[in-house]
């Protein structure tokens, strides 16, 4: 089972129909929508600020969510995949974002929706990533403008999938 976890008088609040993986930790003030994962080895620490995540996100394995003490919050839209072993530390995603494998995304960025951050890129503080765009490098830049309906129909497919993948485990005893 999951490891769920109060501190400083905050409970993390879940959903419906979430899926938590046997080893996934959730610890404070985190509240999450509906249709969302956590998957093996994801930690979300709500312990020194907020933590709000919408309705169908998937945060993939060995992912980290943070936040600065009083200074920083991560919030999270509707439909959002975060791929494995990423690190979002006091950021803001908009709905419809692809966050690549091993991206790491700081303090004060805002992703803009319908938006990819490339595998292994890093967000600088306070970036602010325009809506239909994928951003890549180390530091990251603007490397494309995408079609709104484009990048959409995918991330929402990936997301769709990942509701799905959560079901297999659901289902097991």
């Amino acid at each position: 089972m999951a490891l769920i976890k109060s501190v400083r008088g905050f409970d993390p609040k879940f959903g419906n129909n979430c899926y938590l993986a046997e080893n996934a930790t959730i610890i404070g003030d985190v509240i999450i929508g509906d249709d969302c994962s956590f998957w093996f080895n994801t930690v979300i620490r709500g312990d020194v600020n907020s933590i709000r995540i919408g309705n169908k996100v998937n945060i993939q394995d060995g992912t980290v969510l943070h936040t600065l003490y009083q200074k920083s919050t991560v919030e999270i839209g509707d439909n959002v995949s975060v791929g494995h072993n990423v690190t979002i530390h006091g950021a803001k995603i908009e709905k419809n974002v692809l966050v690549g494998m091993g991206a790491t995304i700081l303090d004060h960025a805002v992703i803009g929706e319908n938006s990819i951050i490339a595998a292994n890129s890093l967000i600088l503080t306070g970036t602010k990533v325009e809506p239909n765009s994928i951003y890549a490098g180390v530091p990251a830049k603007r490397i494309k403008t995408i079609e709104p309906g484009q990048s959409k129909e995918m991330i929402q497919k990936i997301a769709n999938n990942y509701l799905m993948y959560a079901s297999w485990f659901k289902d097991e005893k």
